[in-house]
């Protein structure tokens, strides 16, 4: 059970333009835990958020270090540092997490890698995996220098792909790709004549139809993007193509034995060098230009904020 005493701590404040604000520090209740954020995650959902007027005091991913205990939740759990995520209030000094949605994080991995694996990479390597067996075979990546995009590029060349090609929105991104192993960028506006036997698409609207027509007899569409779309179904049929939907929040609430062998398999790419995750990193004074970034699309990688220094 929690001792600690009433302290004012640091949050972003999201009614009208977000700014760090002073709040009272929050009390673990029955299965959560307090973790002091060191990193969070600035994401695509809290720009459509900010643009819908409707946020309040959002969540998302993040990574810090667990500092007190709901009086039901394991006393191990002290000290440990983790990444995961969490429903609300992740923009603050000390965010409440419940002990299912976060891991602890392997000693030697940095606060940055972690927080653009814990759940970017799951939805990559969920997306990936989504796509079958893809040793050998040919894949395209859309939003492929997005902060899951970029690393679904990597898993696939870890995975035994034969060929990755990535579809970024902006000629600036193209050089980023390739860096990441891509064997070839084509633009969202450019002709598409190479066709593929998986695409994983993080975009959605219009590319979605792109998307089919570019797959390759018996090819498969792997869509997790909440941007909509729409399919013609005969488009399908000729060709015996499929197409699946892909959702990391349905995996973690009824297969969580799988979204541990995900991120068992991510850390150990990790650790061998298969894949190399990227970010650019904001101190909480500029979240203003963290979202920006995201907002007009000029981000290569995770884009993290820096809530707290390091405790390691």
């Amino acid at each position: 059970m929690s001792t600690r005493k009433a302290c004012s701590v640091r949050k972003i404040r999201f009614s009208g333009r977000p700014e760090p604000v002073q709040a009272q520090r929050p009390t673990p209740g029955p299965g959560q835990l307090l973790v002091r954020t060191e990193l969070v995650g600035v994401h695509l959902g809290l720009v459509r958020m900010l643009r819908a007027g409707n946020v309040s005091d959002p969540g998302g991913e993040m990574v810090g270090t667990v500092v007190d205990t709901g009086p039901d939740v394991p006393g191990a759990w002290l000290g440990k540092r983790v990444g995961g995520v969490v429903f609300e209030g992740v923009y603050a000094e000390y965010a409440l997490a419940a002990p299912a949605l976060v891991s602890e994080l392997p000693a030697d991995v940095d606060a940055a890698d972690g927080l653009a694996l814990v759940r970017g990479g799951l939805v990559a390597m969920g997306a990936v995996r989504s796509g079958g067996d893809i040793a050998g075979r040919s894949m395209l990546v859309t939003a492929a220098a997005s902060g899951s995009g970029h690393l679904a590029v990597q898993i696939a060349r870890a995975l035994g792909a034969e060929r990755v090609v990535g579809a970024v929105g902006a000629a600036d991104k193209v050089a980023f790709v390739r860096e990441c192993g891509a064997d070839g960028v084509v633009g969202y506006e450019d002709p598409w004549v190479e066709r593929f036997d998986v695409i994983v698409d993080g975009v959605g609207g219009s590319l979605v139809t792109r998307a089919v027509e570019a797959l390759a007899p018996r090819g498969r569409l792997v869509a997790y993007s909440a941007g909509g779309g729409s399919v013609e179904v005969g488009s399908l049929l000729a060709e015996l193509k499929t197409i699946t939907g892909f959702s990391i929040g349905l995996l973690s609430r009824t297969q969580p034995d799988v979204i541990e062998s995900y991120r068992s398999e991510l850390w150990k790419l990790l650790a061998d060098g298969a894949i190399r995750p990227r970010h650019t990193e904001f101190s909480v004074d500029r979240l203003d230009e963290a979202i920006a970034s995201i907002e007009e699309r000029r981000n290569l990688g995770r884009v993290v904020l820096r809530m707290a220094a390091s405790t390691s």
